[in-house]
């Protein structure tokens, strides 16, 4: 991630202890050409702290549960969880 803007930024800044703190790493991550990578990093690498990629770590299990199939076997078939 050496093309990171956060490579300038103490990494304190990574690690808040209050949403104040997410919201001030957020705005680094913002204009950030890395975003995509770092946030896939933190995910395949199951990384739970910190703010990687813009999201934080609740952030960053929402992703992952979006990304879960979940199907139920019912009497015509598989269908998707939640679908009638």
């Amino acid at each position: 991630m050496r093309e990171g803007v956060c490579r300038d930024s103490a990494p304190e800044v990574f690690f808040p202890h209050d949403g104040a703190g997410v919201a001030l790493a957020q705005q680094v991550c913002r204009g950030c050409p890395v975003r995509a990578e770092c946030l896939e990093f933190a995910i395949d690498n199951r990384i739970a702290d910190g703010v990687w990629g813009g999201r934080s770590e609740r952030a960053r299990r929402r992703v992952v549960r979006g990304r879960e199939v979940d199907m139920t076997f019912v009497a015509d078939g598989w269908r998707w969880q939640g679908c009638q």
